[in-house]
């Protein structure tokens, strides 16, 4: 589990140069809120769960995407339209109370008219949106997404995106 934290930490600190303008336009990207942590599992080394980390592009950046500098090895990825389901919690986001909150989520779910929309066939289990900086300790924000499967007419909307 310790090689996946320093991946994630990693990663993070490949977005972070990105933000600070390692990107072949040399742009400063204002840090939007929130950070999504997706996990895939299985998907990793010895079927252990991958972490995908990404965050949503300013409305100025959307049009026009900068690109990362090669050596980032980052890919930008539009989001399509898709709906969520989506359970808050407080404090920081720990391993612990993460998959405590997706159990919830889950369970949530299973007694909606939601049940048999969970996206059973997305490559992603779950996210995690953190909205605050790791430097603020209390009135933290956090959500666990869980992808949901359904039409415009049901309400779900169109709202295309660029994250990376």
């Amino acid at each position: 589990i310790e090689s996946l934290r320093l991946y994630v930490r990693s990663l993070s600190y490949r977005l972070f140069q990105f933000i600070q303008g390692a990107n072949l336009s040399f742009s400063r990207i204002y840090m939007t809120k929130q950070v999504l942590t997706s996990i895939v599992p299985g998907a990793g080394p010895l079927h252990s769960s991958a972490y995908f980390v990404k965050f949503y592009l300013p409305d100025k950046f959307q049009a026009d995407p900068p690109l990362p500098l090669p050596e980032l090895n980052l890919q930008p990825d539009p989001w399509t339209s898709h709906c969520i389901a989506v359970r808050k919690f407080s404090g920081f986001a720990r391993h612990s109370n993460i998959v405590k909150e997706a159990g919830k989520l889950a369970l949530s779910l299973s007694r909606s008219p939601w049940a048999i929309s969970t996206a059973s066939t997305s490559e992603l289990a779950y996210s995690i949106a953190q909205y605050n900086s790791p430097f603020r300790i209390n009135g933290r924000v956090n959500e666990v997404w869980v992808d949901v499967t359904r039409s415009r007419a049901n309400g779900c909307e169109s709202n295309p995106i660029v994250a990376y």
